[in-house]
């Protein structure tokens, strides 16, 4: 409070006030992110705060996050606050014909996003229910996953050390015991991330059980001024949304085929970051 950077109010928990000394550090974050971007073949994108459920039930988020999710009502229908943008950059890339040549696709958002974190563990800047992700999705070929998954650490690991973090810890989180898609899509995108992990020479744990319900990821944590691990760094192998929004690309001989799509954020939450 005494550096006046952020302040939070009991009329929006969850939720931080940016005062003018934390805006101007928030916006040389934004600032750095977009310049890795720009530099690394990333296309920006905007898209809307709020939808019908109908793209979350399509999506799966309404059967597995619909308790995570501020919901409300419209004209006789179901809506929601976006608690995460993967479903909008598909709306994206169907909203034209895609090709082999199109491919690797990275669609990256700043976007805020709301999530219905319960009030008993909301925790300052590190646990909060509105925060900006520098969040994006990648679309590519089956045999471009590996490849990107590498350059993405690379990218997460300048990241961290640009900003001094030099102790964090790297999960590859598996398969829950709530999934969609079959076994077979699991192994291989775990495969993927772990071949990616070894050719990186990282040192990692597995976290059993802790992928999300539509693919496996590895996560990285950071250290706060108290020593505590905080998850911020995020890479996700999804074969199921492409599935479920039947997203293709036409290859070299002509035909259909289905991209893979990769969910990666490299900060996280900005907020949480910040509070790192």
């Amino acid at each position: 409070n005494k550096q006046e950077l952020v302040f939070f109010h009991e009329l929006s928990p969850g939720s931080a006030f940016w005062l003018p000394h934390g805006t101007r550090i928030y916006n040389k974050l934004v600032t750095f992110i977009k310049e890795q971007y720009w530099a690394r073949g990333y296309d920006e994108v905007i898209t809307p705060n709020i939808f019908n459920l109908d793209l979350w039930h399509q999506s799966g988020h309404a059967q597995h996050y619909k308790d995570d999710m501020f919901c409300f009502e419209v004209e006789g229908q179901e809506w929601a606050m976006k608690p995460m943008n993967c479903p909008f950059h598909i709306q994206i890339y169907k909203s034209r014909l895609r090709s082999y040549r199109d491919l690797p696709l990275r669609f990256a958002e700043l976007g805020t996003v709301y999530r219905y974190e319960r009030s008993g563990v909301l925790h300052g800047l590190l646990r909060v229910r509105g925060f900006t992700q520098d969040d994006a999705h990648l679309f590519c070929r089956p045999n471009q996953i590996e490849s990107e998954i590498i350059k993405v650490l690379n990218l997460i690991l300048f990241i961290l050390g640009s900003f001094g973090f030099k102790e964090y810890k790297v999960y590859l989180s598996t398969r829950p015991e709530k999934f969609v898609g079959s076994e077979e899509s699991w192994e291989q995108a775990t495969d993927a991330l772990q071949h990616a992990l070894e050719k990186s020479k990282l040192k990692y744990e597995i976290d059993p059980g802790e992928g999300v319900f539509y693919g496996p990821k590895i996560d990285i944590k950071i250290k706060d001024s108290l020593n505590r691990f905080w998850q911020v760094s995020t890479i996700q192998v999804d074969f199921n949304l492409p599935e479920r929004f039947d997203i293709s690309y036409i290859e070299e001989n002509g035909k259909k085929n289905r991209p893979i799509m990769l969910h990666r954020a490299l900060m996280g939450s900005l907020e949480r970051f910040f509070g790192c």
